[in-house]
């Protein structure tokens, strides 16, 4: 059969990318190249069959080493988040808030379909996911769980994998390879701050290796701090009053001071500031409170083993320990009716001398909510590889754990109901005008609160690799293997919560386990020379939902030495995660106006202002599993020894989704009756026919379909240029041509932008080098419900460029200083109304970062 040689193997492999970032390794000579290919096989991402060459018929993204350097960044989500394969569902630790549930953590989202459709594996290998899920109940990998400088390169796989490697591989895979085969040591520095708010990180890592020519052992020690930036430093970014910039104004109506209801009718307390005054209701502006970035702290270890025991076989070992600490907090506690909090005529400080309930307040004197978030994961990985005969083999026994501590103590902002009460009634807490109680009062109705979340993986699996026979002049190779999986998730909140003491702060619950087999197949058949056909089928049996068996077929053809066509189609699957499943009663907050009471804008009437209301949610042990279908098409030009060019157009769809019932399309069906047993509402007052809505219930049901399609163009450029060193020029371009989501095209809309691209363009000359990159991000519309999105246009986001500048000098062989500015420009993300809910200071959250410039300097030893 007719192959390609190593170098344009690693350029097809590295040019399928769309990050295009600097430091792309160049070709090698033919000679060099046709010696490697003699003496190794690989496994490539999205293939089990050890191969020669790297290229595949599947799109893979490749983020090595030196571009992670050049990139200035310290942790991992950083960098993926600008990859234009990301899209909506990738979070951070960015906007972490007291209502969060996976506060600590971190995810990225292929496609945009969701962070539980993209699977994260390390060294091709299942990682546990973490304690707490994100969004209550969607399961995720933490990647900030992976050190940095443990990583030797990330491949993310654009193409649907789970004939390969099983659920969640829906949207594509990250594979994150660490670095291994070590010797010497290294020793890294960096700080950096930015050049607005009082912002800082600081990183140290070291990597240790030594070995022989039968073992190696390599050590991987990282550590990791920000500081944090709280909404107060933010500016017009950091209020929720978006009115004088052109948005609206989200300040809550749970005030401080607040408004009562006396004799059945809302009275505003009679110190409410003017500025605050919204009819009866006095507002608050809880965006200064807010941790924008809260700060964070990462310790992490490594250790990664093997050696020969014979000539055959080698014994392996990876072990892996993670502490993460970061905080999370908002505003001080929230009241409204449903506390049943009232203040009697006798109390020293009650300005009606009749007895009022509390409608709407806020104890601020008690202090902002702040929660101390702790993670701790443990991974290890020991095994055999080998060779019999001509067969690869390898047998693994896998063993990972996740722990979560979440708390809150008395001085951090936490009020119980019944201790506020008691206090009230003894006429010690003074509830009007604002004022700022005695501190003995105040620890007199705090508490503390503990929330505790584990997760466990225990996995073996077995495989083989080999050549299977001769057809025409080429041999036929395939790969086969079996897999056994135990998982469990507990998550267990502060009873506290469940008791309904804790106010206006969302809870989660949930338990649940499953084991899980699978096996699977994979073919590479050549059927001409400069033709291959690869054929997988997988089939997955879990204890919980039942089984789903998927194929996949990919063609790739050598038209000629420098141009290969390729094509993927199969099936994937996405089980429904634990969470989802063992979900208990588990409270969040959504901030709406409740339109039945309030059908049009009045300052007098308090039902007018927006308010987060509580949303509860219960698991469904019925859930049947998510289905969805991909395609690929594409190729792969080398234009001459310098230029690759590829071009993949690609398709995904996702059925029988697993999602929340849209709580508008609920409020709507639901909340213009009083009785209602899913839309609860206090009694109505005096010539009310509804009353204040109290509870929302819904539920995870596969009611949500995804249709993506778009495609990716990615090209990179080598410029010599004589006596003044080397230019590489590289572009990554995604174009989504639409995203459908249950029958409505989200492209261009809110938080799906159509046009994403990374540029980079790095100088090298000796011991001197430079890059710069541009990160870009299309225009959007703003947000509409979704009834409307296609029947009316929103106003504009404006897209979004970021430019990074880079310079390094190698003072010797063994040490490097870089400086370097991410986002030296300073520019601001582009203004948003945003959708009155996760995005309420004037720009889209998750597609945009407030964070201004960054400044940083780097030192790199190598001993």
């Amino acid at each position: 059969m007719k192959k390609i040689n190593l170098p344009f193997g690693v350029s097809l492999c590295a040019i399928a990318v769309a990050t295009a970032l600097p430091q792309v390794a160049l070709a090698q000579d033919n000679s060099e190249a046709n010696e490697v290919e003699a003496q190794e096989r690989i496994t490539v991402t999205g293939s089990r069959i050890n191969r020669t060459d790297m290229e595949t018929a599947s799109p893979v993204e490749i983020i090595s080493r030196d571009d992670i350097e050049a990139s200035g960044f310290s942790n991992l989500q950083q960098l993926l988040e600008r990859s234009p394969a990301a899209g909506v569902g990738t979070f951070s630790t960015r906007g972490n808030s007291q209502d969060s549930t996976a506060n600590g953590g971190a995810a990225v989202s292929l496609r945009g379909f969701g962070a539980d459709a993209t699977l994260v594996l390390v060294n091709g290998r299942r990682v546990n996911v973490s304690a707490f899920a994100e969004g209550v109940a969607n399961s995720f990998v933490d990647i900030n769980t992976i050190p940095v400088a443990a990583i030797e390169r990330i491949d993310i796989l654009k193409d649907g994998a789970s004939a390969i490697y099983g659920s969640d591989a829906v949207a594509g895979v990250v594979n994150v390879i660490l670095r291994k085969d070590y010797e010497g040591m290294e020793l890294s520095l960096s700080h950096g701050a930015t050049t607005g708010p009082s912002y800082d990180e600081t990183s140290v890592s070291t990597v240790w290796g030594t070995g022989s020519a039968t073992s190696n052992t390599t050590v991987i020690f990282d550590y990791y701090k920000n500081t944090s930036i709280m909404g107060s430093e933010m500016g017009r970014f950091g209020t929720a009053n978006q009115a004088p910039y052109g948005g609206n104004d989200f300040r809550s109506s749970r005030g401080y001071p607040g408004n009562f209801i006396l004799n059945g009718q809302v009275v505003i307390d009679p110190d409410c500031p003017p500025e605050q005054t919204f009819g009866q209701t006095c507002v608050y502006d809880y965006g200064p409170a807010t941790m924008t970035w809260p700060e964070a702290e990462r310790v992490g270890a490594m250790v990664l083993s093997n050696f020969q025991i014979t000539s055959d076989m080698d014994a392996y070992i990876e072990f892996a320990a993670q502490h993460n600490s970061s905080k999370a907090g908002g505003a001080a506690t929230p009241l409204d009716g449903d506390a049943g909090l009232y203040v009697p005529a006798n109390h020293p400080n009650n300005p009606w001398g009749e007895r009022v309930e509390i409608n709407r307040y806020r104890t601020v004197d008690a202090g902002n909510r702040v929660w101390d978030i702790e993670s701790d994961t443990l991974r290890f990985v020991a095994g055999l590889r080998g060779y019999l005969d001509t067969w690869a083999w390898d047998v693994s026994a896998t063993k990972a754990r996740s722990r979560g501590l979440q708390t809150g103590s008395k001085d951090q902002g936490w009020v119980r109901t019944d201790f506020l009460q008691e206090e009230i009634n003894a006429g010690r807490y003074n509830p009007f005008g604002g004022v700022t109680n005695d501190p003995a009062v105040i620890d007199a109705i705090t508490t503390s609160l503990v929330r505790r979340g584990e997760s466990h993986l225990t996995a073996v699996d077995a495989s083989i690799s080999g050549e299977l026979f001769k057809l025409g002049n080429n041999m036929v190779s395939m790969a086969a293997g079996f897999e056994y999986r135990e998982e469990d998730v507990v998550d267990t909140p502060d009873d506290q919560f469940q008791r309904g003491l804790i106010f206006g702060t969302e809870s989660v619950s949930a338990q649940a386990e499953r084991d899980q087999w699978a096996a699977y197949a994979e073919f590479l058949v050549p059927l001409a020379d400069t033709l291959e056909l690869s054929l997988a089928l997988r089939h997955d049996d879990y204890s919980d939902f039942g089984s789903s068996t998927n194929p996949q077929a990919k063609i790739q053809w050598f038209v000629s030495d420098d141009i290969t066509v390729r094509a993927s189609a199969g099936t994937g699957f996405r089980a429904p995660s634990l969470a989802q499943i063992g979900l208990g009663p588990s409270q969040v907050s959504q901030f709406f106006t409740d339109t039945y009471r309030c059908p049009t804008p009045d300052p007098n009437n308090p039902a007018c202002a927006a308010t987060d209301y509580t949303i509860v949610f219960g698991g469904n042990p019925n859930l049947e599993a998510e289905e969805s279908e991909s395609w690929n098409i594409g190729g792969v030009w080398q234009v001459n020894d310098s230029w690759d060019v590829s071009l993949d157009y690609w398709s995904i769809v996702q059925d029988n989704k697993i999602d929340r019932n849209n709580y508008e399309l609920v409020y709507a069906a639901e909340c213009n009756d009083q009785n209602s047993t899913i839309c609860v509402r206090l009694p109505p007052l005096p010539g009310e026919t509804l009353g204040s809505l109290s509870t929302l219930y819904n539920s995870y049901i596969n009611i949500s379909s995804q249709e993506a399609t778009g495609l990716d163009v990615s090209t990179n450029y080598l410029l010599p240029i004589s006596d003044f060193g080397d230019l590489k020029f590289g572009l990554g371009w995604t174009y989504m041509t639409k995203f459908e989501k249950n029958g409505i095209d989200y492209a261009g809309e809110y938080n799906y932008p159509q046009h994403r691209w990374i540029g980079s363009v790095d100088w090298s000359r000796d011991a001197w080098g430079a890059t710069a990159i541009i990160t870009y991000i299309g225009e959007f519309e703003d947000y509409q419900s979704p009834q409307d999105v296609e029947s009316s246009k929103a106003r504009t986001i404006d897209a979004h460029m970021v430019l990074d500048l880079q310079m390094r000098y190698d003072i010797s062989q063994s040490t490097r200083f870089s400086v370097g500015v991410n986002n030296i420009l300073d520019e601001e993300p582009p203004f948003a109304i945003g959708d009155g809910d996760g995005d309420l200071y004037g720009y889209a959250s998750s597609v945009h970062n407030p964070r201004g410039a960054f400044a940083y300097a780097k030192l790199n030893f190598k001993f």
